[in-house]
């Protein structure tokens, strides 16, 4: 059995994702399939915490434009969520857990 990390979607679901601001597929995906293995239910923790965390990074970066720092802070939360989402389906291919650094654990 193979495991996905979100960032491997085919087109349809890609499109499915940026409509739905890309929380929706990882909650629904995880939420189907986390009985079926503990390693896709550790994995779709990590990714919601992930992604919940991103939110409120995004949030505080986005007040701080106004004192410039936020513009520097999105571009580099932007560069880092590629970075961690490659990362995350290297690990998930290679059936390890992928812990996000600067993750902010809200689901255990």
């Amino acid at each position: 059995m193979t495991i996905r990390h979100p960032s491997c979607f085919s087109k349809e679901e890609k499109r499915c994702q940026k409509t739905t601001g890309g929380i929706a597929l990882p909650i629904i995906m995880w939420a189907t399939n986390k009985d079926k293995s503990s390693i896709i239910d550790q994995h779709g923790k990590n990714i919601l915490n992930w992604m919940i965390s991103f939110y409120i990074y995004v949030s505080i970066s986005a007040i701080l434009i106004l004192l410039i720092i936020g513009i520097f802070a999105l571009i580099t939360l932007c560069l880092v969520a590629v970075i961690f989402a490659i990362i995350g389906a290297i690990k998930a291919n290679n059936k390890e857990i992928f812990n996000y650094p600067l993750s902010i654990t809200f689901i255990k």
